[in-house]
């Protein structure tokens, strides 16, 4: 059954230029990083090198056009970055990207290649339709701390990605709870690439077609949709 996708009205409001590509994915074989998975990560961050042409990561326009939208629903966006412009600022150290598991490398790779946010999550520990919405404060979001697992609340007014259980991201597509991450048992997942305006449509689905063969290589016979 497709995975049900809702963008509230409230955040459609605070960022009207917000869009999104989905590609639901079935029958995906997952495993530890591999010698491909990781020259993948390398040549994104070649390409994102020549991409920002000597800027910083947040210099990009897309990656500004996230920062004034963290602002404005009361987040720092210096301090917590959108998940694009983290792995793009890893990206471009001496100690380069991690490596996760071959799935997370994949879409890591197409993030910082093309600096979209991209998230992946497992559709067999969603709980109904996922939802993005603007936090109550009163929402469960369960991490883990110091080793322990621990439930934390988003501020009020955060835009949170959530499921019937709780919170699966906070702060739109900052921290990604551990309920719902791509593990290497993972077999069926959705993946976003979230865009707002200056990425245009086409540009968004290009990565999103990008990001479609590259499960198809690393998954061969996998269901993928792309929506």
């Amino acid at each position: 059954m497709t995975l049900t996708l809702t963008v509230s009205d409230e955040v459609r409001t605070l960022a009207p230029g917000f869009t999104h590509v989905a590609i639901e994915a079935h029958g995906l074989v997952n495993g530890p990083s591999t010698d491909a998975s990781s020259t993948l990560l390398d040549d994104a961050a070649r390409r994102l090198a020549v991409r920002l042409d000597g800027r910083a990561p947040h210099e990009d326009p897309h990656m500004v056009a996230w920062r004034d939208t963290y602002t404005a629903f009361g987040s720092k966006p210096s301090r917590t970055r959108n998940s694009a412009e983290a792995l793009a600022k890893r990206a471009l150290t001496e100690a380069g990207l991690p490596r996760i598991n071959v799935l997370v490398d994949v879409y890591n790779a197409i993030s910082v290649a093309h600096l979209v946010p991209v998230g992946g999550e497992d559709l067999d520990r969603i709980r109904g339709g996922m939802r993005l919405v603007r936090a109550t404060g009163a929402e469960d979001f369960v991490t883990v701390a110091g080793g322990e697992e621990t439930v934390e609340h988003p501020d009020a007014g955060e835009v949170v990605w959530c499921d019937d259980a709780g919170v699966t991201c906070r702060r739109w597509n900052w921290r990604q709870g551990p309920r719902t991450r791509l593990t290497e048992q993972t077999t069926s997942a959705i993946f976003l690439l979230e865009c707002l305006s200056p990425m245009t449509a086409a540009a968004a689905g290009a990565a999103g077609a990008e990001l479609a063969e590259l499960l198809e290589k690393f998954s061969p016979g996998a269901q993928i949709t792309v929506r």
